[in-house]
């Protein structure tokens, strides 16, 4: 194993016994599982930041699969486990029992969901599946279809729900962004399965799975905790929903694609997402952070990702965890982004400029 992968399966992996002694025992467990996804991520963050590696060479990381698998098999652990705590487990106060629903709630809309979005882009059908149920135990499933087909095809621009447009606040791209993706999503699987040569079977649809496969979530959670099992199933999911949205709104917040004179949109580039060089919550989110290289190379694995020039991809000014918190107080969102918008969208002008000429018909 890599020094790369040792960081990522250290940092990603620590939450989940910190989570399951908490879950079991509360108390000072709980403060220190939640302390260190909380203060701990952050001071780290704070003091270390990451270099720009864009001369790494992307290289073969063998061991990032079976990380990504051993966080989805703990993913499933872990809920089962906090559904039944925090109705359930008479060692937990009241103030254990919330403690414990916002660290376990983070590590699921930030590793669980970061893990579930590595392996959806894996060509492996296990590990695809793998990523899709862990969505689908967040009440997610149709994430899974609106990422591959519609986020990735249309991002930052108008057509993708997950992109937000500036000025737009968190709590209407939240609203906006869930429905439209379900949606988006739903229309671009029936139309992928229309095209077919050979129709598939009618309850073969994924959306069907994603339905079904969240119903039965609900139902394992009222087995495990009853009625409290299944409320804190849908507080927990609502809560890593909400991580997962604020990770989308930040992550494109303002960039636009520029449309060619075709009528397509100009491919997409290193500078229409947003990037953080933090080191901390760089491996805790197995590499989410570095966005702008995901969406050039969607196939290519989370520890090979690199972090492009500043003066290539805009930054934020603060990590993708404390960015996703700002952005609940959209005035001091703006007051933060907005001017720092402004620079890249003179940028994204200057390169739509230069598309633009170099798809220009030749003169006659």
């Amino acid at each position: 194993m890599t020094q790369r992968m040792k960081m990522f399966a250290i940092v990603s992996l620590m939450p989940i016994p910190l989570i399951t002694l908490a879950a079991v025992f509360g108390g000072w467990f709980v403060v220190v599982a939640l302390a260190y996804i909380t203060v701990f991520t952050f001071a780290m963050d704070q003091m270390i930041n990451i270099a720009s590696d864009a001369k790494q060479p992307e290289g073969e990381f063998p061991t990032a699969d079976n990380l990504s698998t051993t966080l989805a098999v703990s993913h499933f652990f872990l809920l089962a486990l906090v559904v039944w705590a925090m109705p359930s487990n008479a060692a937990l106060g009241l103030f254990d029992t919330l403690g414990l629903f916002v660290a376990a709630g983070m590590f699921f809309g930030q590793v669980s969901n970061s893990n579930a979005h590595e392996l959806i882009h894996r060509s492996n059908r296990r590990l695809f599946n793998l990523g899709k149920w862990v969505y689908i135990s967040m009440l997610f499933g149709h994430h899974t279809s609106a990422h591959l087909l519609v986020h990735h095809r249309f991002a930052a621009s108008e057509y993708d729900p997950n992109s937000a447009p500036k000025g737009e606040s968190f709590y209407t791209f939240a609203q906006r962004a869930w429905i439209g993706s379900a949606r988006a999503g739903f229309e671009m699987e029936t139309g992928r399965r229309k095209n077919l040569r050979q129709k598939p079977p009618r309850f073969s649809h994924p959306y069907v799975a994603y339905t079904l496969g969240g119903v039965a979530s609900v139902a394992i959670a009222f087995a495990i905790g009853g009625w409290g099992g299944a409320l804190a199933l849908i507080a927990l999911a609502s809560y890593a929903q909400l991580q997962l949205l604020l990770s989308d709104y930040v992550q494109h917040y303002g960039l636009r694609r520029a449309s060619l004179p075709n009528g397509k949109l100009a491919p997409v580039a290193l500078h229409h997402s947003w990037n953080a060089p933090h080191w901390m919550s760089n491996y805790l989110m197995l590499a989410a952070p570095r966005h702008s290289d995901h969406h050039s190379h969607p196939d290519r694995p989370y520890p090979a990702l690199i972090l492009p020039e500043p003066d290539v991809a805009p930054s934020l000014p603060y990590s993708l965890p404390t960015m996703g918190a700002l952005a609940l107080f959209p005035n001091l969102w703006r007051r933060v982004m907005d001017p720092r918008l402004a620079t890249w969208t003179a940028h994204a002008a200057a390169e739509a400029q230069k598309i633009a000429r170099q798809n220009a018909p030749a003169p006659t």
